[in-house]
């Protein structure tokens, strides 16, 4: 019995010293090791910013070759697709439309332009040529461009705005208002161009030296030399027009015409006149929005037509209403991206937004 006892005591004895022995070995190896990785992140430290581009464009060229190589993979596994997407040829097109008051011309594009271009004249061009080529009227490229008259010449750059009208650099005291009649267009017409930007959404405030597109705008000179361009006055609300099928919705001033910008035509008229229903159709959508079209009406005619009268100060119709030809639906405002008090009237037929004054006339 004692000479287990003994046993017992020296066996642990063993354990306490092979885990003493352990214990020093384990924490010498560890003050080591952090010895070595201090060493080695101090060096790095040092060193630190002399491979980082390496790294960077290592690892960036590495990212784009597995792309490469799984791309064509990935698109088999799409169902009922075979395509390789490098084979693929992009020859985007966009449309954009002009209009005059007699209908809609539509110009193909390469994409729609969201400022100023650089072009050099080739052998055979024109400034009327030019001007057709980029959808803007020859007096945007020569007021641009200071011309005086028609003669330009091979290898000469001009500058091409997106749009007709002109282009102005922000001064101190500019506002959307005071742009517009400096070049008798409208301050909606600064504000819908989708280019323009503003400090301040809600109040259209600019910053200087920023430039400004003036879409429909004309050079100051101009407008000493002939007297200030006639606005078309809109016949009474509810006038019918030639094909029979639409009436005039309000009465006013055409302040802003139908572009690729901006799907419709903008009546304005300080008065606050009622807007009316262009023809016979049920109310799909009628209530407010602090922005875009904000107070605004749709109606669905039945038959492929939709109209949209938009920025009301209030509306009189419902949802699900059938109104009539001529029926009032709401009273003329500035509500939603409004700079003025205005109609925004819109027609598309099967979903496909048509001038209006190609119907209102």
């Amino acid at each position: 019995m004692e000479e287990i006892l003994v046993f017992t005591e020296e066996l642990k004895q063993f354990f306490i010293d092979l885990g003493y022995y352990v214990t020093k070995k384990l924490h010498f190896s560890f003050t080591r090791f952090e010895e070595g990785k201090g060493a080695f992140i101090s060096k790095l430290y040092k060193q630190r910013g002399k491979s980082a581009r390496k790294l960077v464009h290592t690892g960036m060229a590495t990212l784009a070759g597995v792309g490469m190589i799984i791309a064509p993979v990935i698109a088999q596994e799409f169902p009922g697709r075979s395509v390789n997407p490098w084979e693929i040829q992009s020859n985007p097109t966009v449309l954009s439309a002009t209009t005059e008051s007699t209908g809609i011309e539509t110009l193909v594009s390469e994409k729609v332009r969201d400022g100023v271009k650089q072009y050099v004249i080739e052998e055979g061009d024109t400034v009327a040529s030019i001007a057709k080529k980029f959808g803007v009227d020859t007096d945007t490229i020569k007021w641009q461009n200071n011309l005086t008259g028609d003669k330009i010449k091979i290898g000469q750059t001009l500058e091409i705005l997106p749009v007709t009208g002109i282009a102005h650099k922000v001064a101190k005291g500019d506002t959307v208002y005071s742009i517009a009649k400096k070049y008798d267009s409208s301050a909606q017409a600064v504000v819908d161009f989708p280019f323009n930007t503003f400090s301040n959404d809600e109040t259209f405030e600019l910053a200087i030296g920023q430039v400004v597109i003036v879409p429909d705008g004309v050079k100051p000179q101009e407008l000493l030399i002939a007297s200030p361009r006639t606005r078309q006055i809109t016949p009474d609300a509810g006038s019918v027009v030639a094909s029979g099928n639409f009436v005039w919705p309000t009465a006013g001033t055409l302040s802003q015409n139908f572009a690729w910008y901006h799907p419709g035509t903008d009546i304005a008229n300080r008065a606050a006149p009622n807007v009316v229903a262009a023809d016979a159709g049920v109310v799909t959508y009628a209530g407010c929005l602090n922005w875009g079209y904000g107070c605004h009406v749709r109606l669905d005619h039945g038959n492929g037509y939709t109209t949209l009268y938009a920025h009301f100060r209030e509306a009189y119709v419902v949802v699900g209403q059938r109104v009539n030809r001529g029926d009032a639906l709401g009273k003329m405002g500035s509500t939603g991206r409004s700079t003025g008090t205005h109609l925004h009237f819109e027609i598309a037929k099967n979903g496909v937004k048509l001038n209006p004054l190609s119907v209102l006339r």
